[in-house]
């Protein structure tokens, strides 16, 4: 079957780079160095040349999810996942990113970043012509600039929470009235300089909480060119750079911030004119559109068409209640991947913030620190300039162009610390407005409501912060406990929720579960893998989940809701466990392959995790501590230390589809550099991506 693969495809991978327009990059050019934990360190003259043998390095290690973000991207994925796939093709129709390629790319993509583009891919399409049996759908190929740039506008789309308004336009959960004007995702960073720290370095935390596994899920790599680069961080499948991660001069992290980046319109239709709608005294016709989706129907493939349109304010949709258009800046903007790319070229934080300037990354914010002792924060994000007078948390009306913003706030405009007197920033997704001490912190009256920031704590924010707190001065190791921290504070602070009345409940009074409510009361907050109270808090907090749905707007949970599921909880223990004696470790595992481990960690502690149901009653992690990279700059250059929560390598036969695990576990890390010399003389593999 293999050869028969082979004989099939490789005439025609055999074209796909005569077609590119771009010389023939020379892998025997390229070393990729693999260290002892199979992390690929990528060598060559040029940029393009390294963006080459990373997409080689990459390929090697996860070809398949790579293919499947590309599939998604390019209204493919129902070829590979059947019916599943059916609402990201949609998407990656409705949002328009083919004609933005089209409208922009040439124009707005400089001549050197094109060059990187195209290098990724043709490294991309060399693998596939030399594994054509790992090939997932032979449409998908040869990759192309247009194909990346299509992943990643909507990768972009849904970071700014546009697939969330087009699941509510198809699924009737929007209305308008023209006679009237939650999988848990989080990250944290935090950045000290010489004003906090006893030894006078600068450290910087990069601890984003991620998919383990998947297109979104992070991927290490260290990428080195004699043009200036020379970077250790991550990346998610498909980028052809790192998206965070330390040079030899500065270090960044992001985490998901909640700006209102996205907005929705009604429009006022016609009422005898088909597909016309009013915008002031002016009727404007809808540019019908249609996605071609490939769906299965009892197993026989069938091709159809779903209707959507284009308006003034952007793709629109038709439910039973009316037309709806999305319009958010991720619509407008092809550039992100290049930005990214110029914050990995950055040698000082003036060209960094001049990259941030370019106005292409539509959300995250950013933790930063540098070797001249520089950290910032910034809530950063395409947020665009709205009018008052409208409730732009909801739907607004899409019959006047006072509602049609057109701008965007410039990056000096957003929420920012620059060297703090303090000599610290934080973020764990809360609040911008309190990202470091008090007399540091950006005023909320500054910023215009519209912005939509976030204004709350949550309970990692509120522990990084007590911890901080506790310290005159740190050090590293204190630095490393404040990341490493696993406890709740008290009271709880979930911003989604609030079950602080478990404090309050009298034991004798339920004596079916006064055993759990003491072990509660009693826990020391602390999601470590050998606690009762954290198994016990963990097996809750899943019996919860019916109940949420049923809470007042406040969010509150009663006793009688926090009885029940104690309840529930003690019913899941006897069933499964056939004990109310049951720890964290023992209902929760961080699990690949055929290695089980008990792991750490719970919803919203610093160190935190997102579980799924596994098997036996016990769950397994699937989200949370993701990538972990910890840079100090010191006198003598900066130090890093790095950890995975899995390995490199996405192959089960490989040795590096689990040698992360362990350390991940223990809250260890694995020490790392940017010294060519030292990693050439302790590599495992040196080869050429061939």
């Amino acid at each position: 079957m293999k050869k028969l693969m082979k004989n099939i495809l490789t005439p025609l991978l055999c074209c796909w780079t005569l077609s590119f327009g771009l010389a023939q990059i020379n892998p025997e050019k390229i070393d990729i160095v693999r260290d002892s934990y199979g992390v690929p360190h990528i060598f060559a003259q040029t940029d393009a040349e390294v963006a080459y043998g990373l997409a080689w390095a990459h390929a090697e290690d996860d070809f398949k999810t790579i293919q499947i973000a590309y599939l998604a991207g390019n209204n493919l994925l129902s070829k590979h996942l059947g019916n599943a796939g059916l609402g990201a093709d949609f998407i990656a129709q409705f949002i328009g990113s083919e004609d933005l390629f089209e409208a922009k790319y040439q124009r707005e993509i400089s001549p050197e970043y094109k060059k990187i583009v195209k290098a990724y891919a043709q490294g991309m399409n060399q693998y596939a012509k030399n594994h054509p049996d790992e090939v997932l759908v032979e449409e998908l190929f040869p990759i192309t600039e247009k194909k990346m740039m299509r992943y990643a506008q909507l990768q972009l789309f849904i970071s700014s929470k546009g697939d969330q308004w087009v699941s509510r336009i198809v699924n009737e959960k929007l209305d308008f009235d023209f006679t009237k004007e939650e999988q848990h995702k989080g990250s944290n960073t935090l950045a000290f300089n010489s004003s906090k720290t006893k030894d006078g370095d600068t450290y910087l935390a990069i601890n984003t909480h991620q998919p383990l596994d998947g297109p979104v899920s992070w991927y290490e790599a260290h990428l080195c060119s004699e043009e200036g680069t020379n970077i250790l961080g991550a990346l998610f499948a498909g980028s052809p750079n790192i998206l965070i991660g330390a040079n030899e001069n500065l270090a960044w992290a992001h985490t998901v911030n909640q700006p209102d980046k996205t907005d929705v319109f009604a429009l006022e239709m016609h009422p005898k004119n088909k597909l016309q709608y009013r915008v002031d005294d002016t009727f404007y016709s809808l540019e019908p559109k249609k996605a071609r989706l490939h769906l299965k129907v009892l197993g026989i493939p069938i091709s159809i068409n779903k209707k959507f349109y284009n308006s003034i304010y952007g793709p629109t949709l038709k439910n039973k209640k009316g037309y709806f258009a999305v319009r958010t800046p991720a619509l407008f903007e092809i550039r992100a991947l290049e930005q990214w790319w110029r914050m990995n070229k950055a040698e000082n934080f003036s060209e960094f913030y001049k990259a941030l300037k370019m106005k292409a990354l539509p959300g995250y914010n950013i933790g930063y620190a540098d070797k001249n002792d520089t950290i910032f924060y910034i809530s950063n994000g395409l947020i665009p300039k709205r009018a008052s007078g409208y409730n732009w948390e909801g739907v607004v009306p899409g019959n006047t162009k006072k509602t049609l913003w057109t701008k965007q706030y410039n990056i000096e405009e957003l929420p920012q610390v620059i060297q703090p007197k303090s000599g610290f920033i934080y973020n764990a997704n809360h609040t911008p407005f309190r990202s470091s001490a008090k007399a540091d912190n950006p005023n909320p009256s500054d910023f215009d409501s519209n912005m939509g920031f976030e204004t709350y704590d949550n309970n990692r924010s509120t522990r990084i912060k007590e911890l901080i707190d506790q310290y005159d001065r740190v050090d590293y190791q204190d630095f490393k406990r404040i990341k490493y921290d696993h406890q709740y504070p008290k009271p709880y602070n979930f911003n989604w929720m609030n079950i602080n009345y478990l404090d309050k409940l009298d034991p004798t009074k339920y004596p079916d579960v006064a055993i759990l409510i003491e072990r509660l009361q009693a826990w020391d907050r602390k999601a470590s893998p050998i606690s009762l109270g954290a198994g016990t808090f963990a097996v809750l907090y899943d019996q919860l989940r019916p109940y949420y749905s049923k809470l007042p707007e406040s969010k509150i949970f009663p006793a009688s809701y926090l009885i029940q599921g104690l309840r529930d909880t003690k019913k899941y223990l006897i069933k499964y466990f056939k004990s109310l004696e049951v720890t964290l470790g023992d209902y929760q595992k961080l699990v690949r392959g055929k290695k089980e481990l008990p792991i750490f960690g719970l919803p919203d502690v610093i160190t935190a995790m997102s579980s799924r149901p596994f098997k036996d009653g016990k769950v397994k992690v699937v989200s949370g501590e993701s990538y972990i990279e910890l840079v100090r700059f010191t006198n003598n250059g900066p130090e890093i230390e790095s950890v995975i929560s899995y390995g490199s390598s996405d192959h089960p036969e490989s040795s590096h589809y689990t040698d992360q695990m362990e350390l991940y576990a223990a809250f260890e890390t694995k020490k790392m550099t940017l010294d060519k010399q030292q990693i050439y003389a302790n590599a495992k593999r040196i080869y050429h991506p061939k």
